[in-house]
């Protein structure tokens, strides 16, 4: 597996109108994708920051992942994301280094990419996210 770059860093919020204006309005950023990841509950606003992107994450539901980390934990940064390539053997890789991933499998991401997190107790307390693709 090769990294190649930081891919974006994920925020969770409760509701991203209301933050998306200190990227527009404040900061000058315009190039916002917005995407909806139904089976994950998730609304997705990728802003882009020269190379890497800031993800706000949006709970479309009450069962959604981002729900549950908002309820235990506030708004804030949820993931480092890091691009890379070879994410299919990830999760062996991953095994090896002593890393717990939290799917058996890469899964469906945003943009048509490919996403596995890595067990935030495993990795020194921060929940990362590995992106095969451009979104």
């Amino acid at each position: 597996m090769l990294t190649k770059k930081i891919d974006h860093i994920g925020i969770a919020v409760r509701d991203a109108s209301t933050k998306l204006s200190l990227y527009k309005n404040f900061l000058g950023l315009t190039d916002i994708h917005t995407e909806e990841l139904s089976s994950r509950g998730i609304r997705v606003y990728m802003i882009r920051v020269g190379e890497s992107k800031i993800e706000l994450l949006e709970p479309m539901n009450e069962q959604s992942e981002i729900s549950k980390f908002l309820e235990a934990k506030g708004e804030g940064i949820h993931h480092i994301a890091f691009n890379v390539q070879g994410i299919d053997q990830a999760v062996e890789l991953a095994k090896q280094n002593g890393l717990q991933p939290l799917s058996d499998s890469p899964k469906p991401g945003a943009g048509g990419t490919k996403v596995l997190f890595l067990h935030p107790k495993t990795t020194g307390g921060v929940l990362i996210e590995l992106v095969e693709g451009n979104h």
